[in-house]
């Protein structure tokens, strides 16, 4: 058994009691609190394997069986669903042709591209209805006109009044407002997340790997100097607060596409005036306004448009419809983008991820203008990435000066691309790519190789952040990377007098060998704080799992005064399976029925005493 030292109950309240006195707090009786203990299911050195496998917890829920139950879900007979989800046809859905419309065989695009997208496509009726139509243009380029007056406000930009070589041409070089900002290590200065500041380009002081090879996901480990950023009246990094990052996309994806709309080469770095009818883009939060901004094309795709994260949309085909010139191509895309071919977008929408390259290599014939596409792509937005230390005490030197550094785990998402054979997530890629560079520089001696993170204070006021400031007991229950902002807890816990031996860590991981992220930097009692489960090894089990073998921890802390439970990681399995044992402690502990030990959960969440931050 691990035992914890002893301190005072600080009132359990047993909902079961008879007698309304035994709920009130009893401050002067002394008692112990229950330790993390081992049950005869607990992993342990002397555990024997286990032979059966078990199948994984699925998070989906079924609400549909049968007619009936779609009848009382939309209110509509299975023909009547099926008619309006299939474009009035209903042939796609039930394999039959209509007696009565005329198909066509349509040759498919001969490239693995196409194949790629595994777009179900039998017969195309020659007649479509329902196209829709084309989406506003909202985005228009111009060349920079010789200045008469002061440029727009919300650039931040001005022109040179100076005329140089290339005065006599067009296009007018923007002034220093402009080269200010190196886009090759952050946004233009009008994307903005955090305003009134901008995106603070901070120094990656180290990176490393935490996971071993043969991890099933990799996860690094990041120190950030923050020393200079910009300071703000009464708003400071906070423990279990979380960074903003504003990730740029892959350059090699960017220069697929450019290579795919046919962009010269002198004209994707060539400064150029940009205008907007109206919305946020290219801004992360700003005003929905008009806009005149001095950009480029390269930095629009790499900074403020989403190339890779959302399902492809309607608007998107259509665009690509118009300009297709080859028939075959152009078919495919208005069938898409019609009544008739309503089933086939729907099965094309929920496959796999497609990303913007993917898209124009499959209809190459498409070469839509620049302008045209943003008008009809989603805006790239920040990733968050929780603090992994206590921000208040994580400082190193570094050329002789003391560095302020924030500290974060990184685990890297990985999806199938049609052309490199996996590709990775917008901000955990980028930070992989940045991790690489450091390490080999680092194990290459260059000592002046320097690598940046563009980041902003996002958000400190979070609910791990704000419930985290109490002297009750806490149990932080985490899984993956979701264990990585419970570091900074336990430090900041174990400083201070009054909160000894009142916290306790629940981590569930894969296998301990090659994937527990921070093993040995939890402090000098880690071994009494934290229980590790592990799902791949052992006796194989999962985090949810624990929280039952830990009922009388997880009652005693719940039911003590200002007692927190915390909650963080990935919502599907885990985030539903720690909720599912929590009311089955709740049933088992307090005496209560499924619906009160649900309701008993709920209030406790909304008093801020249960906090679950999963994703």
């Amino acid at each position: 058994m691990i035992a914890t030292s002893s301190h005072p109950n600080e009132g359990i309240v047993n909902p079961a009691s008879d007698n309304p006195a035994d709920c009130l707090p009893l401050e002067a009786t002394p008692s112990v609190a229950p330790s993390l203990t081992y049950s005869d299911d607990s992993d342990s050195q002397e555990d024997e394997p286990v032979i059966h496998r078990r199948q994984r917890r699925a998070s989906t829920r079924l609400i549909a069986q049968n007619a009936r139950d779609i009848q009382r879900i939309t209110g509509e007979s299975t023909a009547e669903f099926v008619g309006r989800c299939c474009g009035g046809s209903g042939g796609c859905c039930l394999g039959t042709r209509r007696g009565d419309v005329e198909y066509e065989e349509v040759a498919l695009p001969d490239n693995d591209a196409f194949k790629s997208l595994s777009i179900k496509l039998k017969d195309i009726p020659t007649q479509l209805t329902g196209i829709l139509d084309m989406p506003e243009k909202i985005v228009s380029f111009a060349s920079i006109p010789r200045p008469a007056t002061p440029s727009p406000t919300d650039s931040g930009v001005f022109f040179d009044e100076k005329v140089d070589s290339e005065s006599k041409s067009e296009y007018i070089c923007p002034g220093p407002g402009y080269e200010a900002v190196d886009t090759s290590i952050q946004p233009p200065r009008f994307v903005q997340p955090h305003p009134p500041h901008h995106v603070y380009p901070a120094r990656i002081h180290s990176a490393r790997e935490l996971t071993r090879p043969g991890a099933e996901k990799r996860t690094y480990h990041f120190d950030l100097d923050v020393t200079d950023y910009p300071k703000e009246e009464l708003v400071d990094f906070k423990v279990g607060g979380a960074i903003g990052l504003m990730a740029p996309n892959c350059e090699l994806s960017v220069i697929d596409i450019l290579d795919a709309l046919m962009i010269p080469r002198f004209l994707r770095d060539k400064p150029v005036l940009m205008r907007t009818t109206k919305g946020r883009w290219p801004t992360v939060w700003g005003d929905d306004k008009p806009r005149e901004l001095i950009t480029t094309r390269r930095d629009l795709l790499t900074w403020c448009t989403d190339i890779s994260s959302y399902a492809p949309s309607k608007p998107l085909l259509r665009v690509l419809a118009e300009h297709a010139t080859a028939a075959n191509e152009k078919k495919i895309l208005l069938y898409l983008c019609s009544n008739e071919g309503s089933s086939a977008f729907c099965d094309f929408r929920g496959g796999p991820n497609v990303t913007l390259d993917q898209l124009l290599n499959a209809f190459p014939s498409s070469h839509p203008p620049l302008d045209e596409l943003l008008s009809v792509l989603q805006p790239l937005m920040p990733r968050f990435y929780s603090l992994s230390s206590d921000p208040l005490e994580s400082y190193q030197l570094r050329d002789h000066s003391q560095r302020r550094l924030v500290e974060i785990a990184v685990t890297v998402h990985e999806s199938m691309d049609w052309r490199r054979g996996c590709r990775t997530g917008v901000g955990s890629g980028f930070f992989e790519r940045q991790a690489r560079k450091f390490i080999r520089a680092q194990n290459a001696g260059e000592k002046d190789a320097v690598f940046y993170a563009p980041m902003f204070k996002g958000l400190m006021a979070n609910p791990l952040a704000k419930q985290f400031n109490s002297d009750g007991p806490m149990l932080l229950i985490g899984a993956g990377v979701g264990i990585a902002p419970f570091r900074g807890f336990v430090q900041r816990r174990l400083k201070q007098a009054n909160c000894a031996n009142k916290v306790w860590v629940l981590q569930g991981i894969r296998d301990s060998l090659v994937d527990e992220i921070y093993n040995g930097e939890w402090g000098v009692h880690e071994s009494e704080v934290k229980r590790v489960v592990q799902s791949r090894a052992g006796t194989g089990r999962y985090v949810q799992e624990e929280v039952l073998n830990q009922a009388d921890l997880v009652w005693y802390i719940i039911n003590s005064l200002d007692g927190r439970i915390f909650v963080c990681g990935s919502s599907r399995g885990m985030g539903e399976g720690v909720e599912s044992s929590l009311i089955e402690v709740a049933m088992a502990k307090g005496n209560l029925e499924r619906e009160e030990a649900r309701s008993f959960w709920q209030l406790k969440k909304d008093e801020g005493q249960y906090i679950a931050e999963t994703w």
